[in-house]
Parts: structure tokens; sequence; C-alpha cells
């Protein structure tokens, strides 16, 4: 049998040199020599497996680019399959081929024999891939069906008691808990669950665009929509008008909070369900995206003790995780942070953070005063909604605070003529913000798929500013793969337009000068719009053109 340094050396994973330094780590640690080197860095933990594989005389397989069969995981449970950390991946003459991140588990691949009735013949994979493989193949679809059936049997029942079930097994309680999980899973920030003349539709906001993933029977929408109100601890005899409501889960070993919104709609009442993964709260500013020239202009704006700093762009462009970000990066023992939220989506520890109540009079203007009077280093307003909580947002930052804050407007430039609109005399929002940031979030290309194409400079929109005479260097584009479901990306970049207010644009803001002439003075001033930060993005490999031309018009 061939050693393991040996076959990691005939791959290429290793040279000489790491493996003598591996060997040395190794005695001194009392470790494998496999563990030692991944530990150092020298190997992954797929070429790990690979080379234990080899040395057992055992089939490695790359599951990310594997052709697996459907079929074949059909044949066995997902239950099964998560129990075990094993994958039915193909069958041929009678045999069930097994991905599996430990082939030696006898059990499994009896319970797998057993429940085929095949001869099950094991193939090594990582765990890892393993893990990601069940969760993209073993869906809870043909679950979801099966569910459906038995709660279609208990439509006779009123529908308050079939969501009150408090039994886990209870049909509709098992099938709200796995559209919960699926979305979870597919890294969804949404679940829609929208009732429809015939039946129920269910759709998951994934990178930003939505997703058809179930249509459900008519007869069981009452009991889905109960059950999630009983959930959120809302009132569920009142289907007349809008409620708010939050729940949480576990999902494995993490706690995910979801909030809850429901809107009465002809056919029933609609349920939007936004996923806050705690995660996203303790983000740092460098894992935003943010290129490193606009990262310093901005450092430069949160640093001061004193100003106003406004983020601005439409819903779900990341605004709260970019002020997140940046509490993060200013919150210690000594200063005093307090925010005044609707509704406050993450909980921060060190973080005094309050919800508005608009029902109690407790609104965003009163909070802010109330705010004032607690000695605060800094404040974050969730949002700039209304002249009020504006003035008294700005009477801040001109008073020795620094405030956060959002504004829905579609470039930095409009944030300043939008405050104006809300009757904010000029000459103060010139004295008062300091830096405007805008915001959007475009899909990330897959790292395993993209590919390179060429791109006609006369095709590019004049808002780049490239030279048509110009050749453009190859760009990446979308193809899909089974690691991002053939959509071709995976996760989100955030594009921004950081326009620092400078005497410039101060004394264009007092004279009430336009959005377009602000516009014009800031890109004088050197800064990058939105399209060109996109554009840069694009160059580098991180998003695509037609991503880009889709979120910034």
């Amino acid at each position: 049998m061939k050693q393991l340094g040996t076959i990691l050396l005939e791959d290429g994973a290793l040279t000489e040199e790491m493996l003598a330094e591996g060997i040395d780590e190794q005695q001194a640690r009392g470790q494998s020599l496999g563990r030692t080197l991944v530990e150092l860095g020298f190997i992954s933990e797929g070429q790990l497996v690979r080379a234990l594989a080899s040395q057992v005389g055992m089939e490695f397989v790359e599951l990310a680019e594997y052709p697996v069969d459907r079929a074949a995981v059909a044949l066995v449970p997902g239950a099964v399959c998560r129990r075990h950390m094993a994958l039915p991946i193909s069958v041929e003459d009678g045999l069930v081929k097994v991905a599996m991140s430990n082939p030696g588990n006898v059990v499994a691949v009896d319970d797998i024999s057993t429940i085929t009735r095949m001869r099950v013949v094991p193939v090594v994979a990582a765990h890892d891939d393993v893990a990601t493989a069940i969760d993209r193949y073993c869906r809870s679809d043909a679950e979801m069906e099966d569910l459906q059936e038995s709660i279609e049997t208990e439509a006779s029942i009123d529908e308050e008691d079939i969501g009150s079930v408090a039994d886990d097994d209870a049909p509709i309680v098992r099938f709200v808990n796995l559209l919960i999980t699926q979305a979870v899973q597919d890294r969804a920030s949404d679940i829609h669950i929208e009732p429809a003349e015939h039946d129920l539709r269910v759709r998951y906001r994934i990178d930003g665009v939505l997703h058809e993933m179930q249509r459900a029977p008519k007869a069981i929408t009452g009991g889905v929509i109960s059950r999630l109100k009983i959930m959120s601890d809302i009132d569920i005899a009142e289907r007349r008008k809008p409620q708010d409501g939050r729940l949480s889960v576990n999902h494995q070993g993490r706690k995910i909070d979801l909030r809850v919104a429901t809107l009465p709609t002809v056919w029933g009442e609609k349920v939007v369900m936004r996923i806050l993964d705690n995660s996203t709260a303790r983000l740092a500013l460098e894992d935003l995206g943010i290129r490193e020239r606009n990262e310093s202009i901005y450092a430069e704006a949160y640093s001061k003790p004193y100003g106003m700093i406004l983020v601005t762009g439409p819903t779900g462009s990341g605004k709260s995780t970019t002020l997140y970000a940046t509490l993060n990066q200013i919150s210690r023992p000594e200063v005093n942070v307090i925010t005044v939220e609707d509704p406050v989506e993450y909980r921060i520890p060190g973080i005094n953070q309050v919800q508005v109540n608009p029902k109690a009079g407790l609104t965003f203007a009163a909070a802010l005063r109330s705010i004032l009077r607690a000695d605060p280093d800094v404040v974050l307003v969730g949002e700039v909604r209304d002249g009020e909580t504006a003035q008294i947002a700005i009477e801040a930052a001109l008073t020795g605070h620094l405030v956060l804050s959002t504004l829905h407007t579609n470039d930095a430039p409009s944030a300043m003529t939008r405050l104006i609109e809300m009757d904010i005399e000029p000459f103060l929002v010139g004295s008062a913000i300091d830096c405007v940031v805008a915001q959007r979030l475009a899909r990330r290309l897959c790292e395993h798929c993209a590919v390179e194409h060429q791109v006609d400079p006369y095709d590019l929109p004049p808002a780049i500013k490239w030279d048509p005479n110009k050749a453009i260097p190859p760009i990446m584009r979308p193809e899909g793969c089974a690691r991002c479901s053939n959509t071709g990306y995976r996760g989100r970049v955030a594009l921004h337009e950081i326009m620092p207010i400078n005497e410039e644009i101060e004394r264009l803001t007092v004279a009430r000068a336009s959005s377009a002439e602000i516009a014009n003075a800031a890109v004088d001033a050197g800064m990058e719009t939105l399209i060109q930060d996109g554009w840069a993005k694009v160059m580098d490999g991180t998003t695509s053109l037609e991503e880009l031309l889709r979120v910034v018009k």
C-alpha cells in the first residue's frame, strides 16, 4: 500500500518541502500526517479524502461535478441519507453507487441495501460535499406532496384547530416546518405564501430573485396560514387587517429569526416571512465588498464624532446590513450606541435597541427625542420617513452626535434634495450631512462555472464611460452548474456610490440646486457612480454585465 505522502506528491497536492514540514509538525503534535497537513493549509479536506481513498483502493468522487442520477437519489428517503451522511448517486446493473464520507459505516450500507434491495457500492466523497449534495438533492418537495394529501383529509376540521395543533408529527405542522427548513437550506431571504383562486403558491426570494417552489391545494390554505399565525403570536381571528409578528427556529445548531407579515388579499391572507440570520448582523465592513478607495472615504466619515451618514437605496438593497456593519466597526465599551428601528431585525449585544410602537405613541420622532436625553454618542435611526424625524436627526448631528440612517432615494445626490423636500432648511442639510452612500445588491457569479466571453464596446451603456475604440478584456458570464442550481450565480455583492459632502456640494445644497447638478459636482470631485463601481466588479469577475444592468438602470 502506498504511503499517504507519496500519493499527495504524485497528485501534485504537495511539494517535498511542504511534506517535510508537515512530517515535522506531525511529530511535534503527535497527530496523523493527513490532519496535520490540512491544519497547516498545505492541502484541503477534499484532497486528503481523495488521497485516503486512493490509499485503500476506493473510488473518490467530486460530488459538485458528478452527474448525480435523481432517480437513484429517490430510492432512499432523505432522512436516511442525512442520518448516515450517504447519498445514492447512480444505479447500474442492479448495483447502487453510494457516496459516503465514511465508507466503513456497515450499518449505513446495510440500511441502504435493505431499502433499495440492491447491492451497495460505496465510493468516497468529502464530508462537506456529501452534506451539500444531500441538501441539494434530498429536497423536501416529495415529502411536502405526501403531507398535502394528509392535510387535505383534515380539511373538514376547523382551520383554527388545524393551525393550533401542537403535535410535531401533525401533517400541517410538518408541512410548515419543511417550508421554513427548505428556505433556509436554499439561502432564501424571504418566503412568500400566497393564496390564489385555485391553489396556494409558495415562492422563495433567493439572491434577490423570486423563484416559485411549491403549489399546494387550496384546501390547506387556512391551516397553513393559521399555523404560521400561531407560531408568530399573531391574532388568529383577525383576517381583515395586516398584522406583524416574529418567530424563531433552530436550524443545524443556529438560531434563525423570521419576521412575519400578513396582508389580506381577495383570495385570503398572504404571508411574507423575512429570514433574519443573525450572522448578517456580525458582518464586518470588509465583508461587504466595498472597494479600497470607497472604503477609505467611508471610514473617514464614520470615524468622526459627529455628523450624519445616510445609506440610500430601494427596499432589499442591504442598507440595514451596511449600517449594522458600521456599528460593529465603531461600537466599543466606551461608546454609547442607541438605535431606534421599525422593526428591530437583529439583536446586537452591547447596543441599546428601541422598537418603534406607533400605537403606544413611540414613533421615530418621539423615540429620537428620548434617546437624545440618554447621553448617546452614536444614534442609528432605522429610516428617515418624515420631516419631523429628519429635523431631529439633523439637529442631533449638529450637536455632537454621530447619526446613521437610511433614506429611500435612487442615488446619493438625490438624498440632499429629498431632505429639502421634507421642509428641512437647506443650510442645515448641507452642514449636517457628512456622507451619503447609495447601494444596490447584485448577484455574485458562481466561482465554479463562470466562463469568459468577449463584449463589444459599443454594447456598453454610456454611463460606464468606456472608449469604444478600446477593446474590452474578456469578462465573465454565468454558465450554470449543480452548485448554483444552474443559475450561474451564488450569493450577492454590494455596489456602492459613496458621496462625501465637500464645500461645493454644500454650496449647491444651500442654493437648492437640482440633484443632477449635485451629481455632476460629486463626479467632478472623484465620486464613482453605482454603475462605475459595478463595472469594476464586472471587470474583476465578481458579477456579470447582465446582472449589473439588471440592478442599475
